[in-house]
């Protein structure tokens, strides 16, 4: 039995990839601070996890987090443009600090991977599509810039220190669990709560920007397989599916899902955010052996219905 630090447990992708590790029957450590995570996505593992409660700027909370661990997972992170646009400083701190922290505490332990949450936000606005690794990274977003910093900090700790580090750049991540009620909400929860209520979804430009949506599942598969490919160490890679929608199109999608009409609003365009997003995943396929299991429609039906019942 391994044992897993997942640092951000109580968020939406950390508390999925605790999941799957318990159902695998390894053992799990989870660091959150709760700012943003929430004890309800844990609800259910509480006697079968550790639970440490601070934060990962803070040096004795990480030094006790990766004591006796095999692998960290780091999810932990204060996420969404728009808030990094608001309080840059805040985004900086936690995101750059906190990683940084917890990669000079892991070299300590020597830990046997450290696996960290980068962002497809690193590429920025470059027309070329899809995204791939070669390309030059040109982040907007003060949240972007901050994730290309820990996924730079993460390359350099095994290059400098030998840690076996990889970074995993997420495309749009969405699925059960996902918070639909903060101001911050990413556009799929927002979108079902609105479209169910039978309210306008608000969309920001014409709605004919493009993402590559990936399940969730896909991205705790990357993240386990990141673990142990013997490749791994040292790289990036994106992780999505290599397919992207368009807003207009995915509010269709969870219309006809649900059953109802939709009649969009739609606001200017909001600083900071991305026209086009599709990846390349040929590096993840090869170095990782990844393979999306679960494609954008079946992932949407199954967020649907995961909302439904939980609402």
């Amino acid at each position: 039995m391994a044992h897993y630090l997942v640092t951000g447990g109580g968020g939406f992708i950390g508390s999925n990839i605790v999941q799957a590790l318990i159902e695998r029957g390894q053992q799990v450590r989870v660091l959150d601070n709760f700012a943003t995570g929430r004890r309800q996505n844990l609800a259910g593992f509480e006697n079968k996890i550790e639970l440490i409660e601070g934060d990962i700027r803070d040096r004795s909370v990480a030094e006790r987090a990766v004591a006796g661990v095999d692998y960290v997972l780091h999810q932990a992170a204060l996420g969404s443009v728009p808030r990094s646009v608001q309080d840059p400083v805040t985004s900086n701190e936690v995101n750059v600090n906190g990683t940084l922290n917890l990669l000079w505490v892991a070299k300590q332990a020597r830990v046997k991977r450290f696996v960290t949450a980068s962002s497809s936000s690193v590429y920025g606005n470059t027309p070329q599509l899809p995204k791939e690794e070669s390309m030059s990274p040109n982040p907007i977003s003060p949240y972007a810039v901050s994730k290309l910093a820990c996924e730079r900090y993460t390359t350099s700790f095994h290059a400098v220190y030998g840690l076996p580090t990889v970074a995993l750049r997420y495309f749009n991540v969405f699925g059960p669990k996902q918070d639909p009620l903060s101001q911050y909400a990413a556009v799929i929860p927002r979108f079902i709560t609105v479209i169910r209520k039978g309210e306008a979804p608000m969309v920001y430009g014409d709605g004919e920007q493009s993402r590559d949506f990936t399940y969730i599942e896909n991205v705790v598969q990357a993240n386990l397989l990141a673990c142990t490919a013997p490749e791994a160490p040292g790289q990036f890679m994106n992780i999505a599916c290599g397919e992207r929608y368009s807003l207009n199109t995915l509010l269709q999608l969870i219309a006809e899902i649900i059953g109802k009409e939709v009649r969009p609003i739609y606001e200017s365009e909001r600083s900071g955010d991305v026209k086009h997003s599709l990846a390349s995943i040929e590096r993840a396929k090869k170095v990782l052996g990844f393979s999306p299991t679960v494609n954008f429609r079946d992932g949407l039906k199954r967020t649907v219905a995961w909302f439904v019942e939980n609402s």
